[in-house]
């Protein structure tokens, strides 16, 4: 019994009743890998890797410059954990943000290139 969602299952006879959903069903072939689409290029090359690296570092420098001088304390080591830990968390974001945003200008690349 397929429900449009599942796989069919190809002459096998389930002991139990069909599950409603795929995840709970364990002979359907909707996640299995074979049935995704196939990247076609690679989206990273060694130069955009070091290109990242530096904004990635530069942003957290600059970022712990402004943070540090925020925490609360007058224990030096208690300024340097903070306005790391801090400063790490926003540089987090930061490369989340720049990879989303690198991925956009690829995606709007190939769209008026007739790629896609």
């Amino acid at each position: 019994m397929s429900d449009g969602f599942c796989a069919p299952d190809q002459g096998r006879r389930p002991r139990l009743p069909q599950p409603a959903f795929c995840m709970d069903n364990r002979d359907s072939d909707a996640f299995s890998w074979g049935v995704m689409e196939k990247q076609v290029t690679k989206l990273t090359s060694p130069a955009s890797l070091a290109v990242d690296a530096v904004l990635v570092i530069a942003f957290f420098v600059y970022m712990y410059t402004v943070v540090s001088t925020h925490v609360p304390s007058r224990s030096h080591r208690m300024i340097l954990f903070w306005g790391a830990v801090c400063s790490a968390c926003l540089t987090l974001v930061f490369w989340l943000a720049l990879q989303m945003f690198r991925i956009v200008i690829k995606g709007q690349r190939e769209a008026s290139k007739g790629l896609r």
